[in-house]
């Protein structure tokens, strides 16, 4: 699998990023293993997990919180040379209890879950320790100084945002570069077909200071993974995704008839679409069987003609251009 630079930096990861956020919720862990045997055997060095990953995203109901870490810590133990071969990566910020000080940035709470992240992972090292949300209560210059902190122990290497807007990513990166710190390698944003939002000031934003993307949730929650295709299977479809599907039936026929025009599947041109834009460093694919996983490896090879990106603007159309452009003059 090709790999390419993470924004600006020097640092080289895989086109797909494997995402584990179905490690231990959805995905037991024997399957998790041989996911991430698979996905090790197929040139995908880019693992992205988060700290509250593995159960129920809820400020009541840690209990599940770090499983995936667990697992991945787990797996990585079995093999210590594993741990050299890939670029791991997770995040801080969601609650991880129900104390005050339990969740987002404090230079408090960043210190104390990057060491319980640590222990969960089974390793001395973070190489890209991502903020999950921003935190607009906590001062940059802590929430720098606390990074800077772990970056001068060893413990992190680089630094990414996840969910920010693109005034809180050239806020992070203008204090950065005031403290003559890297700053932001990387952001991981919603990003597909189905949602363009972040063409507007996102991706202008992340161009200008080299910071690479890296969407989450590339086939939108499965809608352009084939889904009518899968109902007319038998294949059911939860309340909210079929008030989705309802709601975008012209479109989602347009887009598979076009993949079936031109012969590929729908989850593979959704995933090549994304990496035809040069500010996408890797989409993050989350399988929850190897099956999935290798249905997903054809992507990166896949170049989409000219024709066939103009045909997809169409049927899923954008904003237009980036801001102002597109609300003004």
């Amino acid at each position: 699998m090709d790999t390419t630079h993470l924004g600006r930096t020097g640092l080289r990861v895989s086109r797909l990023a494997l995402g584990t956020m179905n490690f231990g919720e959805l995905t037991d862990e024997a399957t998790s293993f041989a996911v991430m045997d698979e996905a090790l055997a197929a040139g995908i060095n880019f693992f992205d997990t988060a700290d509250v990953y593995g159960g129920p995203q809820s400020p009541d109901m840690a209990k599940g919180y770090g499983v995936s870490e667990e697992i991945i810590g787990r797996w990585l133990a079995q093999d210590t040379g594993r741990r050299d071969r890939i670029v791991l990566a997770t995040k801080v910020y969601q609650p991880m209890g129900t104390g005050p000080n339990d969740k987002y940035l404090s230079a408090y709470h960043i210190r104390r879950a990057c060491e319980a992240s640590l222990r969960r992972l089974k390793t001395d090292h973070i190489d890209l320790y991502q903020m999950h949300h921003v935190d607009r209560a906590t001062p940059w210059a802590e929430i720098w100084q606390a990074m800077e902190q772990l970056i001068r122990e060893g413990k992190i290497t680089y630094v990414g945002s996840s969910n920010f807007a693109g005034w809180d990513i050239a806020t992070a990166q203008c204090t950065a570069t005031a403290r003559n710190l890297l700053g932001l390698a990387s952001e991981q944003s919603l990003y597909n077909l189905t949602q363009r939002t972040v063409e507007l000031e996102v991706i202008p934003a992340l161009r200008h200071f080299g910071i690479g993307l890296i969407p989450w949730s590339p086939v939108g929650m499965g809608l352009l993974g084939g889904v009518l295709r899968k109902a007319n299977e038998g294949r059911r479809a939860s309340p909210h995704l079929q008030q989705r599907i309802d709601k975008l039936r012209p479109q989602l026929e347009a887009y598979e008839a076009l993949c079936a025009e031109i012969g590929e599947a729908p989850s593979d041109v959704a995933l090549a679409w994304l990496l035809h834009n040069p500010v996408v460093t890797a989409a993050i694919t989350g399988p929850r069987t190897v099956e999935q996983l290798r249905q997903n490896l054809r992507a990166p090879s896949l170049a989409l003609s000219g024709e066939t990106l103009a045909r997809l603007d169409e049927i899923w159309p954008g904003p237009g251009d980036e801001a102002p452009v597109a609300y003004a003059w």
